[in-house]
C-alpha cells in the first residue's frame, strides 16, 4: 500500500489511520487485538490514541486505550513497523490537563509506560492551552525529541490563529514544529477546516489526519431516522446534528456513488477525504474485524472527478 509522508516528519503512513478511542470502551481487550491484527493484515501501519482514552467511561481514569495497544505491541512484536500517535492535554480522570512544560514531560512518561515502548512516533497537543504562550509546549517537545522519546509532534483542536502562531514560533525560535494537524473534518463537517485551517496547513506544508472521518458513524448510512439512533452507544450524538435536510442530501449522494462503485457508504466517505488536497489520511475507528475490512477498502477506491463533485456539491455549506 502506498504510504504518504506526514508533513515533513519523515513518518510515512497508509492513507487510513486506525482510531483506538474505542479500545477499552466499546471494544474489550480481546476484540481490540482482533481489530489491530486485521488492520495491520490489511496494510495499515498508523494507529492513533490519546492518554485521555477512555476517561469518560465510569470507573476509568484515562490510559485504557494506550494500555491495550501497549500489550498488543509487545505480544505481536510489531513496534518497529507501526507508527504510534498519541496525545496529551485533555482532562484526565484525576482532573489533570493542559500543555505546561512539566505536565507534558510527566505525561509522556506515563504514556510510554502504558504503551510499553521507549519512543512515540507522533506526540500531539490534544487541544490548545490558551493560558500558555504557544512556545511553552514546543520547548518541552524539543527536550523530548532530543532525549529520543518522541520523533515528531502534531496539533489537534487548534484555532487557525494559534496554529499559525505556533508554527511561526518554531521558525523564529528554532523549535520543533507541528508536522500534523488533527481537526474534525468529514463530508458533513467541512466549513471550519476548509475556511480557517486549510490555508494555514497548505502554507506551511503540514500533514492533516482528521478525526470523525465518518461523523460518529452517520456517514456509514446506518442512521437515517430517529429510530436508527438506538443502534449503538454513539447514536445519541447524531440525531440533532446530522438528521436534517443537508444530512439527507449527503446520504443520497453517498448512496449514488457507493452504488456506482459497488462500495459501501463508509468507503466512499473516507475515499472523499483521501481525495481532498492537503489531506494525508483520515482517522476511523472500528469495533470488529468486519468494520476494519470495510473501511480499509477505501484506500483502494478511486473516485472520479464527477464522484467527488457529486459529494462535494451535496454537502455544500
Amino acid at each position: 500500500m502506498e504510504k504518504r509522508e506526514l508533513g515533513r516528519s519523515g513518518l510515512y503512513i497508509a492513507p487510513l489511520v486506525l482510531g483506538s478511542n474505542v479500545f477499552g470502551w466499546t471494544a474489550d481487550e480481546q476484540t481490540s487485538f482482533r481489530v489491530l491484527d486485521t488492520f495491520v493484515g490489511e496494510g495499515g501501519n498508523a494507529i492513533d490514541t490519546a492518554n485521555v482514552y477512555s476517561a469518560w467511561v465510569p470507573g476509568h481514569q484515562g490510559g485504557e486505550s494506550e494500555t491495550i495497544l501497549g500489550k498488543w505491541l509487545q505480544q505481536r512484536h510489531r513496534r518497529d513497523d507501526i507508527i504510534i500517535a498519541t496525545k496529551v492535554g485533555m482532562q484526565m480522570g484525576d482532573g489533570s490537563q493542559g500543555l505546561a512544560k512539566d505536565y507534558i514531560k510527566k505525561s509522556v512518561e506515563a504514556s510510554l509506560r502504558r504503551l510499553q515502548t521507549d519512543y512515540i512516533d507522533l506526540y500531539q497537543s490534544h487541544k490548545d492551552d490558551e493560558t500558555l504562550p504557544v512556545e511553552e509546549p514546543l520547548q518541552a517537545y524539543a527536550e523530548l525529541i532530543q532525549e529520543g522519546k518522541i520523533r515528531a509532534i502534531g496539533a489537534s483542536n487548534f484555532s487557525a490563529e494559534r496554529l499559525r502562531a505556533a508554527l511561526q514560533a518554531s521558525t523564529d525560535q528554532d523549535l520543533p514544529r507541528y508536522e500534523s494537524l488533527q481537526p474534525e473534518y468529514n463530508l458533513y463537517d467541512r466549513e471550519d477546516f476548509e475556511k480557517q485551517l486549510l490555508p494555514v496547513v497548505q502554507e506551511f506544508g503540514i500533514g492533516v489526519i482528521p478525526y470523525y472521518g465518518l461523523a460518529s458513524g452517520f456517514l456509514t448510512g446506518k442512521y437515517r431516522s430517529e429510530d436508527d439512533l438506538q443502534k449503538s452507544q454513539r447514536g445519541g450524538g447524531i440525531g440533532k446534528k446530522y438528521l436534517n435536510d443537508r444530512g439527507f442530501k449527503v446520504l443520497a449522494a453517498l448512496d449514488e456513488v457507493a452504488e456506482r462503485h459497488h462500495a459501501t457508504q463508509a468507503q466512499v466517505a473516507l475515499a472523499w477525504i483521501m481525495a481532498q488536497p492537503g489531506l494525508t489520511a483520515p482517522i476511523a475507528s472500528a469495533t470488529n474485524m468486519e468494520q476494519v475490512r470495510d473501511i480499509m477498502k477505501a484506500t483502494i477506491l478511486t473516485l472520479s472527478p464527477d464522484d467527488v463533485k457529486i459529494l462535494t456539491d451535496a454537502s455544500a455549506y
